[in-house]
């Protein structure tokens, strides 16, 4: 077995097994976030696709094309802003005092 994947308090010093353990937190964050960006675009592009492209064919119209961009970037904004707005109340809620 990989001596990252040992029980951190089985050997090393507890700094050792504080930065393992930190080291997998932040691995398991970015993997999280890869996740989640895929599945943005992934439904970004299913829901803008349904929306814009009636009539599949070899190649897109520019009334296709425009209407394909302002989808995506109508998207992305209203993903921005539900992120800033929930990252602002986890920030505030980890503020507050708990009962």
């Amino acid at each position: 077995m990989s001596d990252f994947l040992k029980n951190p308090l089985s050997s090393g010093s507890s700094a050792d097994a504080t930065a393992r353990k930190e080291a997998l937190m932040n691995q398991v964050r970015s993997e999280l976030a890869l996740t989640n960006a895929q599945e943005l675009i992934n439904k970004m592009n299913e829901k803008c696709f349904l929306k814009c492209v009636t009539k599949p064919s070899t190649s897109l119209s520019s009334s296709e094309e425009t209407c394909l961009t302002r989808c995506m970037e109508r998207y992305m904004q209203a993903f921005d802003i539900i992120s800033k707005s929930y990252t602002a109340r986890l920030s505030r809620e980890s503020l507050e005092p708990r009962l």
